[in-house]
């Protein structure tokens, strides 16, 4: 043997934690190689490392457990403070409405009007897990209730319009929260973005009947239908072509710009042929003279263009293929 046992010995600690030299690990790995002892010694150190990190890592997550508790309750009592402090005015107002002779007309909106605050302050903190999903869906469901509770004590008759309007408004920025929480994503599975734009069209559906049905016309409805049908083609036709097709990147940006540019191109076309049943398409000539010669050249220019920029990233997404292939033959 080369090397003296107690060298390697000396240098057996670098060697486990792979931070010696090239050199170095040529050394050790050829005198283990011949001897015995030394490459015993070797796997006992290797063995008690192990052990070392399972107790660290045990410790570790010991710890983080106890500061999660520790944490959890001390959120749960800041909230319960925050909870209490909120029930005073509630009780004053309460006090308030019984000792002026009023009943209790207008404590029910304040209640209801609490519950906003309590949502976004006291639910994040009280809630053990998810906590964005339950504050976001209390928030929805507290200003729903204030809406109700206002239009029953005005003696209106407005919230069958309004609370759709609301929930179309609030599933916006909320809905993808929804979706991707823990309590939401684990029954939808990869279905996620499918309920989320589907649960814009739903909202946005129930929007436009309960404003139909108050606006009491039925030719409300085939306007509003014009109207909304190229908005909501483009959000389905942008998620299709992203969600389905098994392209890369470029392709699917050249066929969304593409798509995007005849939507708008045929925009005129599909709300006429809704809405009176006529047929247009914008004529090819490129003039500002009137409104409507404006607007076709609007739309010309928005086709062209998005022709030209759409060839631009599918001939960039054929090199990129090409390349891909190129590497996958080497």
């Amino acid at each position: 043997m080369k090397y003296n046992c107690d060298m390697i010995a000396d240098l057996l600690p670098l060697y486990i934690d792979d931070v010696c030299s090239p050199a170095s690990r040529e050394a050790i790995e050829e005198h283990l190689s011949e001897c015995p002892p030394c490459r015993k010694l070797c796997e006992d150190m290797r063995r008690c490392d192990t052990v070392i990190d399972a107790d660290i890592a045990k410790e570790r997550d010991e710890v983080l457990v106890k500061q999660a508790k520790f944490f959890k309750r001390r959120s749960a009592i800041a909230g319960a403070v925050i909870g209490a402090i909120f029930a005073i005015p509630i009780l004053i107002c309460l006090i308030v409405n019984l000792a002026t002779g009023a009943g209790l007309t207008w404590f029910f909106i304040v209640l209801a009007a609490m519950f906003i605050p309590t949502s976004l302050i006291v639910v994040p903190l009280m809630a053990p897990d998810d906590k964005a999903f339950w504050s976001v869906t209390s928030f929805t469901a507290s200003l729903i209730a204030l809406l109700g509770v206002c239009c029953l004590y005005s003696g209106g008759s407005w919230f069958l319009t309004a609370a759709p309007a609301v929930l179309f408004g609030l599933s916006i920025p909320f809905m993808p929260i929804v979706a991707t929480s823990k309590t939401v994503s684990k029954h939808l599975g990869c279905h996620k973005a499918l309920t989320v734009i589907g649960t814009y069209t739903l909202t946005y559906a129930l929007m436009m009947l309960s404003i139909g049905i108050r606006h009491g016309s039925a030719h409300f409805f085939r306007v509003a239908l014009a109207y909304s049908m190229p908005p909501l083609i483009f959000m389905w036709a942008m998620f299709l072509l992203i969600r389905l097709p098994k392209w890369n990147g470029l392709f699917k940006t050249a066929s969304c710009i593409l798509a995007a540019a005849l939507v708008f191109f045929f925009n005129d076309t599909i709300v006429l042929m809704i809405y009176n049943r006529a047929s247009h398409i914008p004529k090819f000539r490129f003039s500002f003279a009137t409104y409507e010669m404006a607007n076709d050249t609007l739309c010309w220019a928005v086709l062209i263009g998005g022709i030209v920029v759409s060839a631009l990233f599918a001939a960039a997404g054929l090199i990129k293929s090409g390349s891909g292939r190129k590497k996958e033959d080497k």
